[in-house]
């Protein structure tokens, strides 16, 4: 049986994950195409630019279409408009719920409601969506406004990156927040990925 050609539609800050997946497991049937990380700021926009996406991806013969996308703040309206056009979405809220496991993150969440949580992504782009994002650099009195209420910061890590760990480290102590790491690999977004793959087997990614 030939494989199906499988579009993966995919938030932005999953890009490189997801790249990297593809190309360590030789896929080549699969693709991935994502919308900008950054419109986390306005989810609205989210559901009908999927649309879009999907809509033009049957149009370019892609046999199956998934999405690596969590609610991500849309209010449920993601998952009506999944549901319309017949398109998977990866489960969980956010990808910090999907790279740590659901379960595991209710009980982080359970422990400790006042969490904030990075991950490789978030850690390498702290600086502009954090500190320049929030005004943090311009006026530092925001500093316990937004982050006030707030215990500890625990870096979900995709790979075991000593430079990624100390910018984590350097993160949390300019939030003056308690520091955790937790390396999660994939988590769930391996299983997605396998499946979008129909791949049977534990998919490659560094140990």
């Amino acid at each position: 049986m030939s494989e199906r050609k499988t579009l993966v539609l995919a938030c932005g800050a999953l890009a490189r994950e997801i790249v990297d997946a593809i190309a360590l497991n030789g896929w080549s049937h699969l693709q991935v195409r994502c919308l900008p990380a950054i419109w986390h700021n306005t989810p609205q926009r989210i559901p009908e630019a999927l649309r879009t996406k999907i809509r033009k991806a049957r149009q370019e013969g892609f046999e199956e279409i998934l999405v690596a996308y969590g609610d991500c703040g849309t209010g449920g309206l993601l998952d009506a408009m999944l549901a319309e056009e017949g398109v998977e979405r990866i489960a969980g809220d956010h990808c910090y719920a999907f790279y740590a496991g659901l379960e595991t993150f209710a009980e982080l969440q359970e422990a400790d409601p006042a969490t904030f949580y990075l991950t490789n992504y978030l850690v390498r782009h702290f600086d502009r969506l954090v500190v320049r994002g929030l005004g943090l650099d311009r006026h530092p009195d925001l500093l316990q406004l937004c982050f006030g209420n707030y215990n500890r910061l625990i870096y979900l890590a995709q790979t075991h990156d000593p430079e990624l760990q100390r910018q984590a480290k350097a993160a949390a102590d300019s939030l003056e927040l308690t520091y955790e790491y937790r390396y999660c690999g994939l988590g769930g977004l391996a299983a997605f990925l396998g499946k979008a793959a129909q791949q049977k087997a534990p998919i490659s990614w560094p140990a």
